[in-house]
């Protein structure tokens, strides 16, 4: 079975979900992909959730309470959301190297450091070992590569991070992790009468999009 796990240094709950992703790579091979959350959201047509005001504050506080009960070492950057692009083209440039994931998630969420401030780029060209990032990019044609992994991730029905691929089964965030691991277990896990059904349920209600109704208003 193949695994992918698409994430954006932006997001906390792909931080919270490394350990996981980690401890899977221990039992089978898994590619690390860095994709673009912010592109992801614009061809969904969806803000992020830092976005909405009120969501901000109640993704903040769910982030630093799951942290505190699973115990993983986690503090917010000084700002948020941030600009991941740089360290995402680096990351690309490595073929998503699991010990540079780690390596840059820890500095930004484990931390808490500004990952756009001179100080943490030359503190990552120091953990990572690469004495210019700039050099890096351009020579793997980096810049391409993202851009082309987050339009496959788009194109494979990927909306947002992390997600999990398993073959084409998608497991979007955090907490889908543990129904990765049952999927695992049972890859017919989705072939019983009622998951079949979900799959295609009808739509009953069609909200209308924003521009349609600012429109009619």
């Amino acid at each position: 079975m193949k695994a992918v796990w698409y994430f954006d240094l932006v997001s906390p709950f792909a931080y919270l979900a490394l350990g996981d992703i980690e401890a899977l790579a221990s039992r089978m091979p898994v590619i690390f992909k860095p994709v673009l959350f912010g592109a992801m959201l614009t061809h969904w047509g969806q803000l992020g959730p830092a976005e909405i005001l009120p969501k901000r504050v109640q993704t903040y506080r769910i982030c630093v309470w799951t942290a505190r009960e699973r115990g993983i070492p986690f503090r917010f950057p000084p700002a948020h959301p941030f600009n991941p692009l740089m360290l995402l083209r680096v990351l690309t440039a490595l073929e998503g190297r699991p010990d540079a994931v780690r390596t840059l998630f820890d500095l930004i969420w484990r931390d808490g450091r500004d990952p756009q401030t001179p100080q943490t780029l030359a503190l990552a060209r120091e953990r990572l070992k690469i004495e210019d990032f700039d050099a890096l990019i351009e020579a793997h044609d980096a810049k391409a590569k993202l851009r082309a992994a987050t339009e496959t991730a788009i194109a494979s029905g990927v909306f947002g991070v992390p997600t999990l691929a398993l073959d084409k089964e998608l497991f979007w965030g955090t907490d889908a992790m543990a129904l990765a691991r049952a999927y695992l277990a049972n890859p017919r896990l989705f072939e019983d009468k009622e998951m079949r059904r979900v799959d295609h349920l009808p739509t009953g209600a069609v909200r209308p999009r924003r521009a349609e109704a600012a429109a009619s208003s």
